[in-house]
């Protein structure tokens, strides 16, 4: 969804509609509902994500990474900030495993690297 919308900037409704339209449905409601968060609390919060990315990104310009490479890190750090009952090892490995399924093997090195260095600065700014 993050992708579609990060291509569309259609709003996040008219994504989630489009998106469940296509999909073979889910069984749990609490997952979908919990995508459907992931989804507009990322958009939301897209101008914090994305300067948190940034600031760690050393030489990477946001615009110029791969779109599904992009959207994985923001859902990410959409969830290492806003999710904090999720542990940090699970928010990266299911990204890493979204990552190897749709994108590169140095793509996986570099979410893995990235989200990291969030999770690192995340938990010191936690700490102070």
């Amino acid at each position: 969804m993050l992708f579609q919308w990060d291509i569309g900037r259609d709003s996040p409704e008219k994504v989630q509609e489009l998106f469940w339209s296509n999909t073979l449905p889910l069984e749990d409601d609490l997952l979908h509902s919990f995508a459907n968060e992931l989804m507009t609390g990322t958009v939301e919060a897209i101008e914090e994500i994305d300067q948190r990315i940034r600031s760690c990104a050393e030489h990477w310009r946001l615009e110029r990474m791969a779109a599904v490479d992009r959207n994985i890190l923001r859902m990410s750090t959409y969830e290492l900030l806003r999710h904090r009952e999720t542990p940090p090892a699970v928010v990266i490995d299911e990204a890493l495993e979204i990552a190897r399924k749709f994108s590169g093997e140095e793509s996986v090195q570099f979410i893995n690297g990235l989200l990291d260095r969030i999770r690192k600065e995340t938990e010191s700014s936690s700490a102070a």
